[in-house]
């Protein structure tokens, strides 16, 4: 989802690079729920999901002179990345100081058919995806929305390469679970 179209986009960064208030009160307005929507992805907690948004708006803010312009969509990317980034560090640093782990321990479990999401919510699968765990929910969204590799995904978040594959096959079959409980749920009685 593109905000812009052809050169407002880089009108505004322009504006943005000349340190113009109004722009950066336009760039907030037009991208404040998306990049909520990113950082959520993540962060689960509502009150920690605002202090890592807030963080990631004024690093966007901060450092909005080091962005270079490459057509549109660009401006959405990089700041996407920034708060994508911002949520990782958060959560690594959690991990660091014993509030969480990255990856959790769980024995495997028999695989589970893609179950049928054309009547799912987007809503609800946005929801099941934040009550994934940590590890699993870290992993899941670098690979699917973020289009990363597991090396890089093991890079970003100094696990094994295997460690990422494993995390996301267990968020999917989680997922699935999940989505069969909620078609399940839905079914007449």
């Amino acid at each position: 989802m593109h905000f812009f179209i052809g050169d407002k986009e880089k009108q505004l960064v322009k504006r943005m690079h000349d340190g113009e208030n109004a722009a950066m009160k336009e760039f907030y307005t037009l991208y404040i729920d998306y990049l909520t929507g990113v950082c959520a992805r993540y962060i689960d907690q509502d009150d920690d999901l605002k202090d890592v948004l807030q963080d990631g708006i004024v690093k966007i803010i901060t450092r909005i002179r080091e962005f270079n312009y490459r057509g549109p969509g660009s401006l959405q990317a990089w700041a996407t990345r920034i708060v994508v980034n911002q949520s990782l560090s958060f959560l690594k640093n959690r991990q660091r100081n014993g509030f969480a782990s990255l990856v959790a321990d769980v024995p495997d479990e028999k695989e589970i058919d893609d179950p049928p999401i054309r009547d799912v919510p987007a809503e609800v699968i946005h929801q099941m995806v934040r009550e994934l765990p940590e590890g699993y929910r870290m992993v899941f969204n670098l690979f699917v929305f973020e289009n990363k590799s597991h090396q890089e995904i093991a890079q970003l978040l100094g696990i094994k390469k295997d460690s990422s594959a494993s995390q996301l096959h267990r968020a999917k079959n989680l997922l699935a679970r999940k989505i069969e409980m909620y078609n399940h749920s839905m079914e007449p009685r």
